[in-house]
């Protein structure tokens, strides 16, 4: 490991570093002047798994009626009038594995987005470009829709959910984060964790939903959260709701990614949970997401593998 910290000090956007192993926490550092270990940071669309396990809270809970479920079945007054038929056939498991098939709401099109005084409506006003369940389109406006379904179907914020359903049980702090004109909590962007409360939850994922014996997040939501609904037309990695899926070595990983380098890497067959936070002014394509995979690939899980 020691060769791989030195290569993650050279690291100019990187800020912390926590490798976890069966529970046990082996490296915990700060880099380039990077906040405390316990003080929360952007996670960005990292937000977007800790989204999905919230509404495989939901679907426990009967808040929402599950993957199946249309999403105008809470949104409807959102609706444009007119609507594309098949607006109605979009359906909760669709937003999940970014398959609703409506144009995206990310990248150049994500400043429009927020700029817009209903951000649930302009979600739902965009064009269809694919079909529904169709190819990946990875949009955080996909991810809003969420949480404004929560929101609608429970009366109550998605903040109020994050904290009674993970942050309280977890023991980690979410502080309330951006809302839409209408109040709804951004779903998929500007959420923040403290690294130690993103391995917390990496933890709970990786231990099937339960940790210090209690249950969180149902054990059969985190394995179809882990199974591939589709792919990447960027980076050929699988997607499934939620989490990114790649192999290293032979090992599955599954991890949430937040723009420029908001890590949570999850393997499960090594026992590993690794955190990387980054400076959130990374430029696109700077390289440094995939100097963080090659930290993660060719330092800390042959590192595992042979018991370091």
């Amino acid at each position: 490991m020691d060769a791989t910290l030195r290569r993650a000090a050279e690291l100019p956007n990187l800020r912390s570093l926590i490798v976890m192993r069966d529970g046990e926490e082996l490296v915990a550092q700060r880099f380039n002047g990077g906040p405390d270990l316990d003080s929360t940071v952007n996670i960005k669309s990292a937000s977007k798994s800790v989204m999905s396990a919230l509404v495989g809270i939901a679907i426990e809970r009967g808040v929402l009626e599950g993957v199946d479920q249309p999403i105008l079945s809470e949104l409807s007054s959102y609706a444009p009038q007119q609507a594309d038929a098949r607006l109605s056939r979009v359906t909760v498991g669709n937003l999940l594995s970014m398959q609703a098939g409506l144009a995206r709401t990310s990248g150049d099109n994500y400043g429009r987005w927020v700029s817009s005084p209903n951000w649930v409506r302009y979600a739902l006003s965009q064009p269809f470009v694919e079909e529904p369940g169709g190819a990946m389109l990875y949009s955080t406006g996909s991810t809003h829709l969420l949480s404004a379904m929560l929101t609608e179907a429970s009366g109550r914020s998605t903040w109020a959910l994050a904290q009674e359903w993970l942050a309280e049980p977890l023991g980690v702090q979410i502080p309330q984060w951006e809302r839409d004109p209408q109040g709804i909590y951004l779903g998929g962007n500007q959420m923040a964790m403290s690294p130690r409360g993103m391995a917390r939850f990496g933890e709970l994922y990786r231990l099937g939903g339960t940790i210090d014996g209690t249950r969180i997040v149902p054990e059969a939501w985190i394995e179809r959260s882990w199974t591939k609904a589709t792919t990447s037309p960027w980076s050929g990695q699988g997607y499934g709701y939620g989490w990114f899926i790649a192999e290293t070595s032979g090992h599955p990983v599954y991890f949430a990614w937040g723009y420029g380098g908001q890590m949570i890497y999850v393997v499960p067959s090594l026992a590993l949970t690794v955190v990387m936070t980054s400076g959130t002014d990374v430029e696109r394509g700077s390289g440094h997401i995939g100097a963080l995979w090659t930290l993660l690939s060719e330092g800390i899980v042959p590192a595992a593998e042979v018991g370091a």
